[in-house]
């Protein structure tokens, strides 16, 4: 079985994107370790593709590395149907991407969300009605399958908010980038914990 799988999309993919990709991956290292990565696989796309084959923005790269996380290994590309069909949650950046990723593949609406607008539901899970957890495939999986269910039900009919969208930090300074960091660390640490607590 593949690993649960998170697809994070922004615009070039050099910025937010990859910052998310990257956080995800460290928050997960946080708490199983090495095999944080062979249980969940947090990948990233641009809906544009201006970028393709490029490492990370300098100020986004740099603050990874800050957090802790890893820039090893990246290179920009473009987002495909199939990189939506393999993902089991997605995360866009702003509402303008989770329409361009649902107007790509309509049957991906249930598992994609605007990054603020999951972390901001992903408080009212009831932990009590989710698989045990365990830091195994099939447990991540499953745990990870019911979460996002979970929050989909929660956002039902409600449209993102305004405060959901990540702000593109491209061609803006440190300090914008860290604001951006901390945002996207809102959801990525809390998700991290539920799925494997």
């Amino acid at each position: 079985m593949a690993p649960f799988t998170v697809l994070h999309v922004c615009m070039g993919n050099i910025c937010r994107s990859p910052m998310a990709e990257r956080l995800l991956a460290r928050a997960l290292r946080d708490r199983a370790g090495e095999t944080g990565d062979e249980l969940v696989r947090s990948v990233s796309a641009g809906t544009g593709g201006w970028h393709e084959g490029e490492e990370m923005n300098p100020p986004a790269s740099r603050l990874v590395l800050a957090r802790g996380g890893s820039v090893t290994g990246f290179a920009a590309r473009k987002l495909r149907g199939d990189f939506i069909d393999e993902a089991d949650l997605i995360f866009t950046a702003t509402a303008d991407q989770y329409d361009y990723v649902v107007a790509l593949r309509p049957d991906a609406a249930e598992r994609t969300f605007v990054m603020g607008e999951f972390g901001r539901l992903l408080g009212a899970v009831d932990q009590a009605t989710l698989p045990a957890a365990e830091a195994t495939p099939d447990a991540v999986y499953a745990r990870g399958t019911a979460i996002v269910e979970a929050v989909h039900r929660l956002r039902g009919d409600s449209p993102p908010q305004l405060g959901d969208d990540l702000d593109d930090p491209w061609g803006r300074g440190d300090q914008t980038f860290q604001r951006i960091a901390d945002e996207i660390e809102d959801t990525t640490v809390p998700f991290a914990k539920l799925l494997l607590p």
